[in-house]
C-alpha cells in the first residue's frame, strides 16, 4: 500500500481510537471495591494494561507496572481468572514537592483476565523493564 493509502491510515486511526476509549472506559468505571479489607485494603485505583501471549507450552503475560514494588504485587488463579493485584505507593517526595505533571495511577490495583481453556499454574512471575512478566505452565 502507498504512504497516501487511506486504508493505511485509517487503520491506524481506529487502533488509536480503540486505545483511547478503553482508556476512558477504564477512567470511568472503576472497580468497585470490597468490603473485606483484611483481603483488599482500601479502594481499587486503577487497573494496568495487559498484554497476553500464548505458545505451545505457556501462557506469558506482561502487565506495565513501572514503578510498582514486586513485594506489592499478587499473582493468583481462580475458577480460570487470573488475577494480579498490588499498590503503587506514592513517593515520599510528593508530600513536600510541587506537582507539575502527575500521569501515572497510584494507589491500589486489580486486573483479572479470563484464560483460555485449559489448566495452568504460575511458574514464576518476575519483574522485568518495568512490567509484570506471569508465566503460566499449561498442566
Amino acid at each position: 500500500m502507498k504512504k497516501t493509502d487511506p486504508r493505511a491510515w485509517m487503520w491506524s486511526e481506529a487502533l488509536d481510537m480503540l486505545n483511547r476509549a478503553e482508556r476512558m472506559h477504564r477512567q470511568m468505571f472503576q472497580p468497585v471495591p470490597v468490603s473485606d479489607t483484611r483481603r483488599r485494603p482500601g479502594p481499587l485505583c486503577w487497573e494496568p494494561p495487559v498484554d497476553v501471549l500464548e505458545t505451545e507450552r505457556e501462557l506469558l503475560v506482561l502487565a506495565a507496572l513501572p514503578g510498582v514494588d514486586p513485594d506489592r504485587i499478587s499473582v493468583a488463579i481462580n475458577s480460570g481468572v487470573l488475577t494480579i493485584t498490588g499498590e503503587r505507593v506514592l513517593p515520599p517526595e510528593l508530600h513536600r514537592a510541587t506537582i507539575h505533571r502527575m500521569e501515572l495511577p497510584q494507589g491500589r490495583f486489580e486486573r483479572q483476565l479470563a484464560l483460555p481453556p485449559g489448566r495452568y499454574e504460575v511458574a514464576h512471575p518476575r519483574v522485568v523493564n518495568g512490567c509484570l512478566a506471569v508465566v503460566l505452565r499449561k498442566v
